[in-house]
């Protein structure tokens, strides 16, 4: 075989390279964990070929009482969808919706699902559905999440792009399904090192996605209320959130603040360089927190204290406004006496009473 070149990584029998002894107290004393592989070997040249899926949870609940979500990930364009969930058992259920849909959108059938270990992907219903559909099932050994590393990266991926999100635009932790939703539609149209020379979404799709409706996410927004929901005196828009875009309409979704509720619309009009909460002081507030010394007190203690070696040489762009004992101000520098009248009026009524 190995001469016909029929398969690869022949191990040679025989040789003391490959049959050597094992010592026995070096393995149960020093045995440890074996490489993974930098690159994988299997590459899918179809849509559909392999479908990668992981769950992530977290303890905040969105705004529905969401706390986990599963994303599915197609091996050949590396395209992202991802479902909401309150429970894990609800995982079927969604890989049921999502193959309904992509096999529909592509003419083809989904041949493997890889996973990790996790008991969700191994329910009687979900492992009698895969037998029936002749889909391929691979998942990972106990505690060797890098057998699925291309769903555990891209949670990675996702998770920091959502967290970066979230504190740029200062918005409350609860928006997190809102802020992932918004990740995976914009992963989906940028380039990846994975897919050479175009996006996830036009590899999946073959046409390349427009991306001219794209906005900055968390600006103040300005949505029109239809002559049918107000009066002549009411205001004609509402402030509202932008939080994302709609897979299902044409328009922008929108957290309306007064509703506390969510809405889609096409007639708004957008604040971009406003953000609806103020940038937090991590320098003063932060710092203070966690009981370090914040980074100005130096120039408060300046300001308490008087004025040190820069401020008397006139280089301090702040004059001290503050009184000085026994010192003439002479073009505009401080110069101190070098005579004390009270010890030289002592001296001279004592001079005086000899």
């Amino acid at each position: 075989m190995e001469k016909q070149n029929l398969v690869g990584g022949l191990r040679k029998f025989g040789t003391e390279e490959v049959m050597s002894k094992v010592c026995e107290a070096c393995q149960l004393g020093k045995q440890a964990r074996h490489p993974f592989p930098v690159q994988t070997t299997h590459v899918s040249f179809k849509p559909l070929e392999m479908i990668h899926l992981d769950v992530w949870t977290t303890k905040i609940e969105s705004i529905k009482g969401c706390k986990y979500y599963v994303n599915f990930i197609d091996d050949h364009a590396r395209k992202v969808w991802v479902y909401f969930m309150k429970h894990k058992g609800e995982v079927f259920q969604h890989f049921l919706n999502f193959k309904v849909m992509v096999e529909k959108e592509k003419g083809v059938s989904i041949k493997c699902l890889r996973s990790d270990g996790g008991g969700e992907y191994f329910s009687n219903e979900f492992s009698e559905y895969l037998k029936e559909h002749g889909i391929q099932r691979k998942y990972s050994c106990s505690y060797s999440p890098q057998q699925n590393g291309i769903a555990e990266r891209k949670n990675r991926h996702i998770i920091e792009i959502t967290r970066a999100m979230l504190n740029e635009k200062n918005l409350p932790n609860y928006f997190w399904v809102e802020v992932v939703t918004t990740t995976v539609y914009i992963m989906n149209r940028t380039p990846t090192a994975a897919v050479h020379g175009m996006t996830p979404q036009e590899k999946f799709i073959g046409k390349k996605p427009d991306v001219s409706h794209l906005i900055m996410f968390g600006c103040i927004t300005y949505v029109h209320d239809p002559n049918e929901k107000r009066s002549k005196l009411d205001p004609k828009a509402e402030k509202c959130i932008f939080i994302g875009y709609s897979l299902e309409q044409k328009g922008y979704r929108c957290f309306n603040l007064s509703s506390r509720k969510l809405q889609v619309s096409r007639d708004v009009v957008f604040d971009e360089m406003v953000n609806l909460y103020p940038p937090l002081k991590i320098a003063e507030d932060g710092e203070a927190r966690n009981g370090d010394v914040p980074s100005n007190v130096e120039q408060e203690s300046q300001l308490i204290s008087g004025p040190q070696e820069s401020s008397i040489s006139g280089s301090s762009s702040t004059p001290w406004k503050g009184r000085l004992r026994s010192s003439n101000i002479v073009d505009g520098s401080f110069q101190t006496s070098s005579r004390n009248p009270h010890v030289n009026d002592e001296s001279s009524d004592s001079k005086k009473s000899v």
